[in-house]
């Protein structure tokens, strides 16, 4: 697809086709976005954030007022959108992890969408989940208040996505089709990197498996009929979980990821080897300066790898491509997957190319690739606007699983 905005900036673009994306689920308006980006500079993070924090803080006020009035429908739609641009108003901040706008836009993000959770029918009730120590913010979405134990997805976002934001990625769209919903931030992701200071980890299944107990003990779950699906990054992780916790009935990888050390090794003109050696060296200068000149000739790699160091708690470019050899499912760990999965493919991913077919090439389970097309307008990464295509056929796929299940 050709930009509507920022021909010249991909990353900009991306991040707008996302937003335009999350108008299915209620999380934008054409109108406000499109005006929004008129007003950006592009390439220019401080107007990015500026001109989203106003449109939120139009937007917010809105919902506040129609709340006031007794309009709850209103103030419901309001406040959704009001949290997708202030998670966007903050996202390009994560360079300086000091920056107090960060703090400011996150939590204004949150809570509207506590606020819209309030009030749909049934309520979408923020919960804590027990971990190591701490919890991990999530919500749980009930398809009516009956109790009636349900066929379950557990969700979670990637790289640099909120939970609050897995309610336009998939989240709304099951319960729609009458799954309860359970979704949580983990380590690294925004609502414990912002508060609690937690940073990425690979063994993903230590984080899974507590959200799985948590799950095991609400009534409206039904334990022999849960569904894991990562989202982004969240496409390594949770295949990662699943390799090791065998109680999921199924497995989404939206989209499918086999080897992040691919991606940190790629622009580097040696061997396998010989890259991952030097990126886990104690000093490469030349390999910094290197880093540093790909992050000024690209916009995408600067925010990626100035983010990476932020979520992964790293100091620099090359720590954070050393952190990344550690995420991956070779040495036979996608193979340890036994539950039915799925794995989705954007044939223009501009961030994770290639990586579905192989992780769909090295599961031994019963396994489904499903390819998504520039045809469609899905062809970006996480099919980024076109969520009614894919998660009608997402939740088509996990619908006839579920039903051989029962």
């Amino acid at each position: 697809m050709e930009p509507l905005f920022f021909p010249h900036n991909p990353q900009f673009w991306f991040e707008t086709l996302r937003t335009f994306g999350h108008i299915a689920y209620g999380g934008a308006d054409f109108g406000e976005a499109a005006v929004t980006c008129q007003r950006i500079t592009e390439g220019d993070y401080d107007s990015w954030h500026d001109e989203w924090l106003a449109t939120a803080d139009r937007v917010a006020a809105e919902g506040r007022a129609s709340l006031a009035d007794g309009h709850r429908i209103s103030a419901r739609d309001a406040f959704l959108r009001a949290s997708n641009y202030y998670r966007n108003a903050e996202f390009f901040l994560h360079g300086d992890a000091a920056d107090p706008r960060i703090q400011h836009a996150y939590d204004a993000s949150v809570a509207c969408f506590h606020q819209a959770a309030a009030l749909f029918t049934p309520a979408i009730e923020p919960v804590e989940i027990p971990y190591e120590g701490t919890v991990l913010p999530g919500y749980l979405y009930r398809v009516d208040d009956s109790g009636t134990a349900r066929p379950t997805v557990i969700m979670f976002n990637g790289f640099d996505g909120t939970v609050e934001e897995m309610h336009f990625f998939g989240a709304a769209a099951a319960v729609e089709r009458g799954y309860t919903v359970l979704t949580f931030d983990g380590p690294g992701q925004p609502g414990t990197r912002h508060h609690q200071g937690l940073t990425f980890r690979p063994d993903w299944e230590n984080v899974v498996g507590p959200v799985l107990d948590h799950a095991f003990a609400r009534p409206e779950v039904d334990p022999a009929r849960i569904a894991l699906l990562g989202n982004s990054m969240g496409g390594l992780l949770a295949p990662r979980a699943a390799a090791f916790d065998h109680r999921l009935a199924a497995l989404i990888a939206l989209d499918g990821v086999y080897d992040l050390g691919d991606i940190s090794t790629s622009s580097i003109p040696l061997d396998r080897a010989e890259a991952e050696r030097r990126l886990r060296a104690d000093h490469d200068p030349e390999l910094d300066a290197a880093m540093e000149t790909a992050m000024a000739a690209s916009p995408m790699l600067h925010w990626a790898i100035h983010h990476g160091m932020y979520a992964m708690g790293v100091d620099t470019p090359r720590a954070f491509g050393a952190a990344y050899l550690d995420y991956h499912l070779r040495d036979g760990i996608a193979e340890k997957i036994t539950c039915p999965t799925l794995v989705c493919a954007g044939a223009d991913d501009g961030f994770f190319h290639g990586q579905p077919e192989l992780l769909y090439e090295h599961l031994t389970c019963p396994k489904t690739l499903l390819e998504f097309t520039a045809e469609q307008g899905a062809e970006a990464h996480c099919q980024a606007g076109a969520q009614r295509l894919a998660y009608a056929r997402v939740y088509d796929w996990l619908d006839d699983v579920m039903a051989e299940q029962a």
